[in-house]
């Protein structure tokens, strides 16, 4: 069985949120989601866990991070290519979340480009042509 990445993310409004990560390529997964929170599929391998704030404070006493003002985490996704990337982050910015929050990165075999999504967290979204990488 392949490893697998869960995200567990804390969210202020559970549908907003829902409806951000559907709307930059996230698939919901109703078996486990419920009014706390919203399983959202990135791949096979890669689930967000979005939680409301009392469903969070079920796992941890630690005060929740402003997200918008303090450096929190960045998360990164892989892209099939660089339209993806881009197509990925146009969907963030236009659907209540923040692109290119960092400048875009383009080292010919490595593209990137960043977003905040509409709690603050942070994404990086890459796209790399190992064949282009510079040898050496």
């Amino acid at each position: 069985m392949p490893k697998q990445l869960f995200v567990n993310l804390p969210v202020s409004d559970l549908p907003k949120a829902k409806a951000f990560y559907e709307a930059i390529g996230a698939v919901n997964n109703p078996q486990f989601s419920d009014h706390t929170a919203a399983c959202m599929v990135w791949s096979d391998a890669i689930f967000v866990m979005l939680l409301t704030h009392d469903k969070w404070a079920q796992f941890t006493k630690k005060p929740i991070a402003d997200a918008h003002s303090q450096s929190e985490v960045m998360l990164a996704l892989s892209a099939d290519d660089r339209k993806a990337v881009d197509t990925i982050v146009t969907a963030a910015g236009t659907n209540g979340g923040k692109a290119d929050i960092n400048p875009p990165q383009d080292h010919g075999f490595m593209y990137s480009r960043s977003f905040e999504d509409v709690d603050g967290h942070v994404w990086e979204i890459v796209f790399m042509d190992m064949s282009q990488m510079p040898q050496g």
